[in-house]
């Protein structure tokens, strides 16, 4: 009799357990997106359904496409990943005269714009010098070299990608711009480098 009893109180006790899992993750699949957008009456899509260019969104834990459009403007496309609670921010930059003139009337809304690209510009900067350091270095012209840096030819879509660029002057240039980069403490079979002539 006293096993049954144990086999029936583990029975509930394994049940309130899943119950309670089951509960705790599917409370936790939609997180809270504070949208922010500029212009603030553009069209904003999720995952292709329309939604509010600006407040608050119930969205999936996951991966989405956030697409901004208005006349007038450049649209943006792009894909978040939802973790958590966040904000999202879509500014969109005028292209055309329609454009330009919404913002005439809008100069706050410009002047956000503007400051969210000057802020995303210095992330991006100091990213690539954080992964790039030699940046700090360049342009640099040697003995029979120089050295700049542009878009990466292995990976041209990643505006992250760089590649060294040397120029090579004399024969003997190419081992002088390795012994250069080795000298300053950068791996030459570490970057993407391409010669030029």
């Amino acid at each position: 009799m006293d096993r049954r009893r144990w086999v029936l109180r583990g029975t509930v006790v394994l049940l309130l357990a899943i119950l309670g899992v089951y509960l705790a993750f599917r409370g936790s699949t939609e997180h809270n997106v504070l949208v922010r957008s500029v212009p603030n009456d553009l069209a904003l899509t999720l995952d292709g359904k329309p939604v509010a260019a600006n407040g608050e969104l119930k969205v999936k834990h996951g991966k989405h496409t956030l697409t901004g459009e208005r006349r007038g403007f450049e649209s943006h496309t792009q894909t978040v990943e939802v973790r958590g609670d966040m904000q999202l921010k879509m500014y969109l930059f005028s292209n055309s005269q329609a454009g330009r003139q919404w913002e005439k009337g809008h100069p706050e809304q410009v002047l956000e714009a503007e400051e969210e690209a000057n802020r995303k510009y210095q992330e991006r900067t100091e990213r690539l010098t954080q992964n790039y350091p030699i940046l700090q270095e360049l342009p640099y012209v040697g003995p029979g070299f120089t050295v700049n840096y542009g878009a990466s030819k292995s990976d041209p879509t990643n505006p992250e990608k760089l590649a060294l660029y040397i120029k090579l002057t004399y024969p003997d240039g190419k081992q002088a711009a390795t012994d250069w980069l080795a000298g300053h403490a950068h791996n030459p079979t570490n970057l993407e480098l391409i010669y030029t002539k």
